[in-house]
């Protein structure tokens, strides 16, 4: 199964989330941060331990839990799902 750790407006998730709807990929979709008031993005506690857990505290992170992969950047979650995928 597939999981991506991501943020509404952000231009790095929409990449990754644009390459899951290319390749028809099935997927479970998280929200780490939510909109927050004056002081920017609230974090979502229930995710955000999750999202963490990989060392990071940044989105996108996808993690796949058929091959055991986790990763960060956009760019080389585009080129994994290409790999595997596609």
């Amino acid at each position: 199964m597939l999981e991506l750790y991501q943020s509404e407006g952000c231009p790095h998730c929409a990449k990754v989330r644009q390459k899951l709807s290319d390749i028809g990929a099935s997927y479970v979709i998280h929200n780490p941060r939510l909109p927050g008031g004056e002081g920017g993005d609230v974090t979502n506690e229930v995710t955000h331990d999750e999202l963490v857990a990989g060392g990071e505290d940044q989105v996108p992170y996808l993690v796949d839990t058929e091959r055991e992969v986790t990763m960060y950047e956009s760019d080389d979650i585009v080129e994994y799902l290409d790999e595997h995928y596609a």
